[in-house]
């Protein structure tokens, strides 16, 4: 009997650890399984179930490429706020992507309200265009690179032979420090803007911009699901300042928009 007892006990012992096992294996499968499942479906136009394999991949780790993917996919299934929504956050991971660039302007041309942008100084829009080529990772890499690059010329200038390859060492490490302060700044640049940024988009059909933070305030416009905004203020509960990019602004309700 007690050996029977032993044997009955080591057995669920195992089966137990073979379950606990199995469990531990099922979310490395999951993911794997997940992102097949996410590419699969939207190529076979099952977009609703591609947005819930996309979003269980965001749940694990960002990446413009799945913000994109379920952009695409919120856009196939005619959720338009949630298309451009999840294109703003894919264009943030990656500002210089002209994919999520185009597909993001061509969401936005499919929106009822139409703002005009205040006109910025040329100066001020060409240096945005600069820093927005690449991300601020990017230019990091780039500032490593000419430093190399420019202390090798350096050495090349101060022990090189002939005089032509001083003088393109001197130059050449001259031209190269240039680049790399001006990734430097482009890279802390946009890296400010992203910390510094409160975009959002409206999720609402339509939502009353009232003058002030209080149901019974008066209506100054009225804005329609897709419209970008930027956040002046969420110090009021279940309110939010917002500015509009021609300059307009007001207060609504914070469960109307969602923060890019």
């Amino acid at each position: 009997m007690i050996c029977n007892y032993s044997n009955t006990f080591i057995y669920r012992v195992k089966s137990l650890l073979l379950l606990l096992f199995t469990l531990l294996l099922l979310p490395v499968q999951s993911i794997a399984i997940t992102k097949q499942d996410a590419d699969k479906a939207y190529q076979t136009g099952s977009y609703q179930q591609a947005i819930i394999d996309y979003q269980a991949l965001l749940k694990i780790g960002v990446s413009a490429d799945i913000y994109y993917n379920l952009g695409n996919a919120y856009y196939r299934s005619d959720s338009l706020s949630q298309a451009i929504l999840a294109y703003e956050r894919a264009l943030r991971l990656s500002p210089g992507d002209r994919d999520i660039s185009f597909n993001l302007q061509f969401a936005r041309s499919k929106t009822i309200d139409k703002l005009m942008p205040q006109d910025d100084v040329v100066f001020t829009t060409w240096y945005h265009s600069i820093v927005n080529l690449t991300s601020a990772d990017n230019w990091a890499v780039l500032s490593i690179v000419t430093i190399i690059l420019a202390l090798i010329l350096m050495l090349v200038y101060l022990f090189a032979p002939q005089m032509f390859m001083r003088k393109a060492g001197f130059f050449g490490g001259l031209a190269f420090l240039l680049i790399f302060g001006l990734s430097n700044l482009f890279a802390w640049t946009q890296k400010r803007i992203l910390l510094e940024q409160k975009g959002a988009v409206i999720m609402a059909p339509s939502v009353n911009v009232k003058k002030t933070p209080v149901s019974n305030g008066a209506d100054v416009f009225i804005l329609h699901e897709g419209t970008r905004v930027e956040v002046t203020d969420g110090s009021i509960p279940h309110w939010t300042g917002i500015r509009l990019s021609d300059g307009r602004e007001g207060w609504m309700p914070s469960g109307q928009l969602e923060m890019i």
